[in-house]
């Protein structure tokens, strides 16, 4: 699993060692790909503008048209920086959406409002995180995403073939769709998490568990901690919502919000229960090696009392005394064998009617 390592006070240090009017990317460097689309809707028509150039990008004019603009890759901060400064974004604004190690978070503009947040990318070996943000207005709403891994296609078809009644709602509904689909993927994750717990098989004593097992599970905590932390904040936006403070979202979308809203509540329960099972599981860890050990210890103490009274007997028959009468019996050595034979099967007798072993 991929986290957010650097924390939030350390970018706030590394933009205070800048120059305040340069942007910084505090992300992968690596990821240099940037690619934009654009979809152009109303209810008859749809245009669709693949890889298209920052310098073909306008103000977004209320002519009629919601305007969706989606742009994969940050590393390009000049680009960045172009695009957000045509549509009157604040600096402030375009710092936030290149810091992605900064805590999910809503702020409210006088012509725009904005959102960023974590997300699970869908992975089928690890589970990696991104932050997506959105500067969303009247009949716009611009998407930033870390990486080139994608799970708007859906949207994008139902925009195409006018599936739904997305393009009749203007650009807030199409930000609780896409909210919709970020909070879909925490559910897969969530579910992927469960059924690794159940993996797990604590209660079987004869199975050693494997060395790493309290560091997955450890893991495991981790990052059910980061999904409930990352969806907090979308609770408190849709909160902000409901008590009708944002003034980019139609009235008639509200109840849309109140979904979104309940659904991080029923993620959050279910990051709990998953969290308590953890807990649950870590215990029975502990249980199980403590009764193992003690299995052991009552193995070892149950062997170590059977051969003190032979070793007791052992040492007085060494004991070369001539005046020993024992030494002159003829039938002594036959009678020593028996006497440690019967001691030894008398007292395995009593141990396992005591059910000791």
């Amino acid at each position: 699993m991929e986290f957010l390592k650097p924390l939030r006070f350390v970018s706030i240090l590394n933009r205070k060692k800048e120059d305040p009017s340069k942007y910084i990317f505090t992300g992968n460097l690596s990821i240099n790909e940037i690619d934009i689309q654009l979809f152009k809707y109303r209810k008859e028509e749809c245009v669709e503008d693949k890889n298209i150039s920052p310098d073909i990008i306008n103000t977004f004019e209320k002519n009629g048209y919601n305007y969706w603009l989606n742009i994969f890759g940050l590393n390009e901060t000049e680009t960045i920086a172009s695009i957000c400064e045509k549509q009157g974004i604040h600096s402030l604004v375009i710092q936030d959406i290149l810091d992605v190690n900064q805590r999910p978070k809503f702020q409210e503009y006088e012509d725009f409002s904005f959102l960023t947040l974590k997300s699970i990318v869908p992975s089928e070996n690890e589970m990696i995180t991104e932050q997506i943000s959105f500067v969303f207005g009247a009949n716009f709403l611009i998407s930033f995403q870390e990486r080139k891994a994608d799970f708007f296609e859906h949207i994008r078809v139902r925009l195409r073939e006018n599936k739904g009644t997305l393009r009749e709602r203007s650009a807030d509904y199409l930000l609780f769709a896409m909210l919709e689909s970020i909070l879909d993927n925490y559910f897969k994750t969530l579910i992927k998490v469960d059924e690794e717990i159940g993996k797990f098989n604590f209660a079987n004593t004869k199975k050693e568990p494997s060395p790493n097992t309290l560091e997955i599970i450890e893991n495991q905590k981790k990052f059910v901690h980061f999904i409930k932390k990352s969806i907090l904040p979308i609770k408190e936006f849709a909160q902000i919502i409901e008590r009708g403070e944002c003034q980019c979202v139609e009235e008639r979308h509200l109840k849309y919000f109140f979904e979104i809203k309940d659904l991080c509540l029923t993620l959050i329960d279910n990051c709990d229960m998953i969290l308590s099972s953890l807990e649950s599981e870590i215990n029975l860890f502990f249980s199980v090696q403590g009764h193992r050990m003690n299995q052991v210890m009552k193995t070892l103490t149950i062997v170590a009392t059977i051969f003190i009274p032979l070793t007791f007997l052992a040492g007085i028959y060494g004991m070369n005394f001539s005046n020993m009468p024992e030494l002159e019996w003829k039938y002594g050595y036959l009678s020593i064998w028996i006497i440690m034979v019967v001691t030894f099967g008398g007292m395995v007798l009593y141990f396992r009617k005591k059910k000791w072993f």
